[in-house]
C-alpha cells in the first residue's frame, strides 16, 4: 500500500473533518478520516472504495465504511496487529501456494456456488 493524499480542514455534514489520508492499494482505495463530533471528540472513519460497473457498463463506486471511536482504538489496534502478525507468520510462502494450485481450484469451484450477500440486504 502506498500513501497518496493527505488533507486537513473542511466540514462534513455537521462533523468537522480534521485529517484525512488516502491509500490506493490495487483495485481498492482506502480513506482514513479523522473527524470531530459537535463536542470536539475525535473519531476515525475507514472507508473502502471499489470501482464497479453496472449492467449498462456505467461506472460507480461501492463503499463500505467503519466508524471507530476513541474508546475502542486500543482494542482495535491489538486485534488488527494480532491478525496481521498471524497472517504474516502462518501463511505459506508464495512458491508453496503455487504448488497447491489444484487444491485451490477445487475450493474456487465450491466458493463460486455461494450467493454474494450485500450489506444493503442485511438492513432490510
Amino acid at each position: 500500500m502506498e500513501e497518496n493524499d493527505k488533507k486537513t480542514g473542511g466540514d462534513n455534514g455537521g462533523r468537522q473533518e480534521i485529517y484525512s489520508e488516502t491509500v490506493r492499494a490495487g483495485k481498492r482505495t482506502y480513506f482514513f478520516d479523522v473527524k470531530a463530533t459537535r463536542n470536539n471528540d475525535y473519531y476515525l472513519t475507514i472507508t473502502e472504495s471499489k470501482k464497479r460497473f453496472n449492467k449498462e457498463g456505467k461506472q460507480y463506486f461501492e463503499k463500505h465504511k467503519v466508524f471507530l471511536y476513541k474508546e475502542d482504538f486500543e482494542k482495535f489496534n491489538e486485534g488488527l496487529t494480532s491478525v496481521i502478525s498471524y497472517i504474516n507468520n502462518a501463511q505459506p510462502p508464495q512458491e508453496d501456494m503455487d504448488k497447491a494450485e489444484p487444491e485451490a481450484e477445487a475450493g474456487k469451484e465450491l466458493s463460486e456456488s455461494f450467493t454474494d450477500v450485500s450489506f444493503d440486504d442485511l438492513e432490510k
